[in-house]
């Protein structure tokens, strides 16, 4: 397809020939979609065919395919998986066990759609594929089952990997898929929080206890992304799936998201009116995906980004739109109040029933840093370790050259999200309080990477 004049309006002209005028969201031309979840039609559509990496939003693919094998009887909810050395090795964001750690699939899936694991992630393709490289086929076999005709897995985990890429129309069509064969599992895209030990961990979906009827699903962020989300909100009789993908910060996606679902509870409000196409009929565009890395991690940039970023001042972009309340301006900001918790943090834990002990073997001894004072340690840690990350990832640039698979190292760019892998014995920390980063995890063991 060729580029948008608006895209909404051209997506519709190429689809079936209209014409609609309509003013833009945003003035941010990043991907965004917004699909009403039962029938799948396409109430808004912004450059939703055009190639993006997924960062950690390809979690979603990795919980799809691991409730598949759950619901053929590979595996159950109490299946143990155990930490690899190659889990290990992966950047953050990570829960920090040490190999040889066991948890079972339904802690695992917690901990990876919460806290965003990478580790825990790859601790999951391992085990249900019964290798790396044969999990990431079947994540593909999966996604050309479902359609998704612009994407393509490298990893479980969305760390930067210029194989790993997708669209927006693709995600939307996995998380529909997701919502549509799998309701059971619909609770574990909205839990507010985990809970290991004495240690509380929120999620990284700012809409969850925010935006009235938000149902959770997943976020990512790499620099060459920028901040992605799917998000599902259910209100009376509708639920609507939003994707925005690219943004400059954690907020203004969750701004961008909240009010993409509020123009779709709109009953009176449509772009394409009774015309509207469905997801599945959208078509994918080819290319390279866009590389955001210098308008997100760039040297202009005031504060370190990272997954966790959602504060700070609302978007210069405005992610405000007119005509939602009889012309009076609506922002995205204005959408988000705080709500009482949906639900209590969630218990999770490792091994196959709930132990401190355990807990604590968990953990890789910590080495003492000599010649801080306790009270730097407190304030810095964090700082140092999102530098650290956020270095890595300026200085790892997605080559859009495709590279001989047994030749490749894995990526050591991270999330560029603070790292914060709980102490040795989480029971001794203050919940809200980082730990010191777990011995082992700075120098990362290189692990062989799935065939293309």
């Amino acid at each position: 397809m060729s580029s948008f004049i608006p895209s909404r309006v051209r997506i519709l002209a190429a689809l079936f020939g209209a014409s609609l005028a309509v003013a833009p969201l945003a003035a941010q031309a990043t991907p965004s979609l917004l699909i009403d979840v039962d029938s799948g039609k396409v109430l808004i559509a912004d450059d939703a065919t055009k190639p993006w990496y997924p960062a950690s939003v390809t979690k979603l693919m990795t919980a799809y395919v691991t409730f598949r094998a759950l619901r053929d009887g590979r595996i159950t909810p109490q299946t143990l998986l155990t930490v690899s050395a190659n889990a290990v090795a992966q950047a953050p964001s990570k829960m920090g066990f040490k190999a040889g750690t066991q948890i079972t699939v339904d802690n695992a899936l917690k901990m990876m759609l919460v806290k965003s694991a990478n580790d825990i992630a790859v601790v999951i393709a391992e085990g249900v594929g019964g290798s790396l490289p044969q999990f990431v086929a079947e994540m593909n076999a999966k996604a050309a089952e479902l359609g998704m005709t612009g994407s393509h897995f490298d990893n479980p985990n969305g760390l930067p990997d210029p194989d790993n890429y997708t669209t927006a129309r693709d995600l939307a069509v996995l998380a529909r898929a997701i919502l549509l064969q799998f309701p059971e599992q619909a609770d574990l895209f909205k839990m507010p929080a985990i809970q290991l030990g004495n240690r509380v961990i929120k999620t990284y979906n700012k809409l969850i206890d925010r935006y009235p009827g938000a149902e959770g699903m997943k976020t990512g962020f790499i620099c060459a992304s920028g901040f992605n989300l799917v998000g599902v909100a259910h209100r009376g009789n509708k639920r609507v799936l939003a994707v925005v993908l690219g943004t400059s910060s954690g907020r203004e996606r969750t701004e961008a998201a909240a009010l993409l679902m509020e123009k779709g509870f709109q009953q009176s409000w449509s772009i394409f009116g009774s015309v509207s196409p469905t997801v599945d009929s959208l078509k994918n565009e080819g290319g390279t995906p866009t590389d955001m890395r210098a308008q997100v991690c760039g040297p202009k940039r005031k504060t370190v980004a990272s997954e966790a970023d959602d504060d700070g001042d609302a978007s210069p972009n405005g992610f405000a739109a007119a005509g939602m309340t009889g012309g009076v301006k609506m922002t995205g900001a204005s959408l988000l109040v705080n709500l009482p918790p949906s639900m209590a943090p969630v218990p999770v834990w490792v091994g196959p029933t709930p132990s401190q002990a355990a807990i604590d073997a968990a953990y890789p001894p910590v080495p003492e840093k000599k010649g801080r004072k306790a009270a730097s340690k407190k304030g810095g840690d964090k700082k140092d370790a999102a530098k650290q990350d956020a270095s890595k990832q300026d200085a790892t640039k997605p080559d859009t050259a495709k590279k001989d698979a047994s030749k490749k190292k894995p990526d050591a760019t991270a999330e560029a999200t603070p790292a914060t892998p709980p102490a040795a014995k989480p029971a001794a920390k203050p919940a809200a309080k980082p730990a010191p980063k777990p011995a082992g995890s700075a120098a990362p063991v290189p692990a062989p990477r799935p065939a293309n």
